[in-house]
């Protein structure tokens, strides 16, 4: 019985706002009419109808706000959530009153910069006593980051429509969203090219029958294919196929000034992008940050990685950090690619402002905490 309470105590507590609908203006209208006709004619039977439509009102907003009353909300979103895609999410809505149902409700979330938005609303036109009603809707997180409080609405505009309710819900629950790993303007171009610098890399030094091709010159001898030479008349050079494994080091640098925030976040996406592309194609990721190092898949699998850029940023650092390993490809994110071909990144692929600019709709997906 207290819980029944302390139910019906939050529920008078909780912000309810009115919005009169159209029906609602001319029914209002239309009672002021009759009182108006009913005063200068001194008619009883018109204060008798003037009675039963302000009665027929007052139970219109009663019966509205008991159908938000004793209604909860819970929200199921997938283990891993990219930000800028739809998402299936499961939708509950429980109705906690034992004797009344809940008639016309409308659920949607409320529209505000950084929140999470809906595809569309949710209707269920009868939420039973004690029942719990569940569906799927397709949620998009616009920013990564960690999202802490989601705001939803109930509404509703029964019986009769002219007033409607709506009474909003925040639901807190943890929720981390991941950079955007669907490709952006320039970023299938860059992959493409980085695929294939990785290719040219990791050739050469191995047993494996990789192709003959021309000599090129000051390369040693002992890998030329005579007999395919005086076939052609020219040198040709047998080559084979590393036995190590492709491994792309990708390094995101923090050291970013305030004014080139709005990159930052650009260059986290497309770090995001690489990381997951490059592994779905079966290298080995050896990502590092100031002062942070993961390598997959002998630490983790690649979603530890999207874990650290969803609420990585921007922090002050002193002298680049050198690579750590020579035979691997590498890639730089910084805004300062001569400080770290200094460090000793000569032949690594800097990402620069200059080489990878911000779109013109400017980056999107950026972080959130909220």
């Amino acid at each position: 019985m207290r819980t029944l309470w302390q139910q019906f105590r939050a529920f008078l507590a909780r912000r309810i706002r009115y919005k009169i609908t159209r029906g609602g203006t001319l029914f209002t209208s239309t009672i002021l009419l009759v009182a108006f006709g009913a005063i200068v004619s001194a008619n009883n039977l018109l204060f008798l109808i003037v009675a039963a439509m302000m009665a027929t009102l007052l139970i219109s907003g009663l019966v509205s706000r008991l159908c938000l009353a004793g209604l909860a909300l819970d929200f199921q979103v997938p283990e891993h959530i990219p930000a800028g895609r739809s998402v299936p999410a499961r939708l509950f809505v429980r109705n906690h009153k034992w004797f009344l149902p809940s008639f016309s409700i409308h659920v949607e979330a409320i529209r505000e910069t950084g929140s999470p938005t809906m595809k569309s609303g949710v209707y269920f036109p009868l939420i039973a006593a004690g029942a719990t009603l569940d569906t799927v809707v397709d949620v998009r997180f616009p920013r990564r980051g960690q999202y802490r409080q989601n705001g939803f609405a109930f509404s509703t505009s029964f019986p009769f429509g002219f007033l409607e309710k709506t009474a909003r819900v925040t639901l807190t629950r943890e929720m981390l969203v991941y950079p955007a790993v669907d490709p952006q303007p320039g970023f299938d171009d860059l992959l493409a090219g980085i695929s294939g610098e990785i290719e040219s890399h990791y050739r050469g030094l191995g047993r494996d029958f990789y192709r003959i091709r021309p000599y090129e010159t000051f390369e040693s001898s002992r890998h030329v294919d005579w007999k395919a030479s005086a076939h052609v008349g020219s040198l040709q050079i047998r080559e084979f196929a590393r036995e190590l494994e492709q491994t792309v080091e990708i390094f995101l640098d923090r050291d970013v000034p305030y004014e080139l925030d709005a990159w930052f976040e650009h260059a986290v996406n497309c770090c995001a992008f690489l990381a997951w592309r490059l592994s779905t194609q079966g290298a080995s990721i050896h990502f590092r940050a100031n002062g942070y190092e993961f390598r997959q898949p002998e630490d983790g699998d690649i979603y530890t990685i999207l874990k650290y850029l969803a609420l990585v940023y921007p922090q002050r650092a002193g002298t680049p950090e050198a690579p750590l390993n020579d035979t691997s490809f590498k890639v730089v994110f910084t805004p300062s690619p001569n400080a770290f071909r200094d460090a000793g990144w000569l032949h690594a692929r800097l990402l620069g402002p200059d080489v990878l600019p911000i779109p013109a709709g400017g980056a999107d997906a950026g972080s959130t905490e909220t």
